[in-house]
């Protein structure tokens, strides 16, 4: 569920988010800033974990969470405004958003913030949304272009984590944070599974229109 959205759609291309163009000045560069910034999210994912299941330090997580929603807004706009779009931040970046997507619906399960069936269908919608990239690599076709309304859906899961996060804490928000949060977490889910399925259908549909290329030995 970004680069910069908070999640990687079938058609996200290296505009959105650290992901580098591969004739770029820095294309094969480790060391760059926002590559740096994906890195730190990565090692707030146990951290946030820990915070969370362990000590329920809620406060702390949803600084946390918030804290990484920033820096991967970040990266993406440092990659473009510093030149420093590399290939290993087209991969870490995404690679980061998932991993984060995916441990914080488990820890919120664990937790009791969000039924069990949420946190299935948004992972499986991306599982299925995975597989149906094989349909355009056989015909040597891109993805498709993004939905843009999948983004929005995005931003709403996305907004709506922290925001439960912060109706489990001792604030005089606490009860706006659960109804914000958990209006949210509804729009954004019907949304996001209907553009699952605006996605799944333009598969199927150049599945049926177009055949595979054969493959070709060398």
């Amino acid at each position: 569920m970004t680069t910069e959205s908070g999640t990687t759609e079938p058609g996200e291309r290296a505009d959105s988010g650290n992901d580098g163009a591969a004739g770029g000045i820095f294309a094969d560069r480790i060391l760059t800033v926002p590559n740096a910034l994906s890195v730190l999210r990565l090692m707030g994912v146990p951290l946030f974990l820990w915070l969370l299941l362990v000590e329920r330090a809620d406060g702390w997580a949803f600084a946390l969470l918030v804290a990484s929603g920033v820096t991967d807004f970040l990266d993406g706009k440092l990659a473009r405004l510093l030149d420093q779009s590399s290939r290993l931040g087209a991969l870490l970046d995404p690679f980061v958003d998932r991993l984060y997507l995916v441990t914080t619906l488990a820890a919120f399960v664990i937790r009791g913030l969000i039924p069990w069936w949420v946190a299935v269908v948004l992972v499986g919608r991306d599982l299925l949304l995975t597989l149906t990239l094989s349909v355009y690599k056989r015909r040597e076709l891109d993805p498709p272009e993004v939905i843009y309304l999948g983004k929005a859906a995005t931003f709403a899961l996305m907004s709506a984590l922290p925001w439960l996060l912060a109706g489990q804490m001792d604030w005089a928000l606490a009860g706006f944070g659960r109804a914000f949060g958990g209006a949210f977490l509804v729009w954004g889910t019907a949304v996001y599974v209907w553009t699952g399925v605006l996605y799944t259908g333009k598969a199927v549909a150049v599945a049926r229109a177009i055949p595979s290329v054969p493959h070709r030995s060398t």
